[in-house]
């Protein structure tokens, strides 16, 4: 009998960036991270904070030097279209619960005025409790692993934003309401749906989750794990942003090549700038990103720096 041949190893190599991946559903986040880090065949990889199996759409994947900005897409502001079914309440708040309870008559009698007004009460600094069916941690375990046993805990409710809550749709046949929802970190938009339905006398769940931003990024930049695994590898490091991208929104300081090398030091710098929370800075001949700072009494303070091997790696992999 002849032997089996081994599998060739993938050779992994020094991959910096940002790729923007549309979240099939089904998939944990973690599950399509390490899709697309073998795909990629690279040596340093993270997410930005998971989304739910259930859920699909933008999922900001980081690799080699962009790892170290993760932190700042996980406390961007994000964006998502739900729809919810009008009318029943389930255990697990989404379409994969038991019905608790069935109120479709009161639904059918509500019209878009009544709904626009009940959403309309969920705007801006709301308090939410976690639902027992999220990822949220009690003792070391998921909650939704305990809800799974049957068992609850205790829960402490927390303040989030809903910047913009606006209806997309409305299909009364169906009781179906989709909503596109802009708000802080941290916002359970099961329970935005639980709370909108117990407003309109009716209940809801959560038919449908769909990501659509996460800080300045938008799932119109996004690519499906189809489409990577159709390219070829040219192709999928094509895909990649830079590492600066998640910080797309901060102001930018770009020092003169000697003093970007003091900067990477770790030394503070003078600049004529006022006190700012968080910048990006650029080095000069070539334009490098360095890594994150803020201003804080006319200097410039390093946060976050990259590696001189990694700076080099990246402006190799943009040549």
């Amino acid at each position: 009998m002849s032997a089996v041949a081994p599998r060739p190893k993938i050779v992994k190599r020094a991959v910096h960036g940002v790729l923007m991946l549309d979240k099939p559903l089904g998939l944990t986040s973690n599950d399509a991270l390490q899709k697309v880090k073998r795909l990629l065949r690279a040596e340093k990889a993270g997410h930005t904070g998971t989304l739910d199996p259930l859920a699909t759409g933008l999922l900001p994947l980081t690799f080699g030097a962009a790892t170290k900005f993760s932190q700042v897409s996980l406390e961007a502001d994000k964006g998502y279209r739900a729809t919810l079914r009008l009318g029943i309440t389930t255990t697990t708040g989404d379409g994969e619960g038991e019905i608790l309870e069935q109120r479709d008559a009161i639904a059918r009698t509500l019209d878009l005025d009544a709904i626009r007004a009940a959403c309309e009460a969920f705007k801006g600094a709301i308090s939410q409790l976690p639902p027992m069916y999220s990822a949220l941690k009690h003792q070391g375990r998921a909650l939704y692993e305990l809800a799974r046993e049957g068992v609850t805990v205790e829960r402490q409710p927390r303040n989030v934003t809903i910047h913009a809550l606006d209806i997309v749709d409305w299909q009364p046949d169906e009781l179906l309401l989709v909503i596109d929802v802009r708000c802080t970190k941290g916002t359970y938009i099961r329970t935005l749906g639980e709370d909108i339905g117990a407003k309109l006398g009716c209940g809801a769940h959560l038919a449908g989750l769909r990501r659509t931003a996460s800080g300045p990024v938008s799932i119109d930049q996004a690519v499906t794990l189809e489409q990577l695994e159709a390219m070829d590898d040219a192709g999928r490091l094509a895909q990649l942003t830079a590492p600066d991208s998640l910080l797309g929104e901060w102001p930018e300081v770009e020092l003169s090549n000697d003093e970007a090398g003091r900067f990477l030091s770790g030394m503070r710098r003078r600049v004529a700038l006022g006190d700012l929370p968080q910048v990006r800075v650029y080095g000069q001949m070539p334009r490098a990103f360095l890594g994150s700072a803020h201003v804080a009494g006319g200097e410039l303070i390093a946060d976050r720096l990259l590696s001189p091997t990694e700076i080099a790696s990246m402006l190799m992999q943009a040549a």
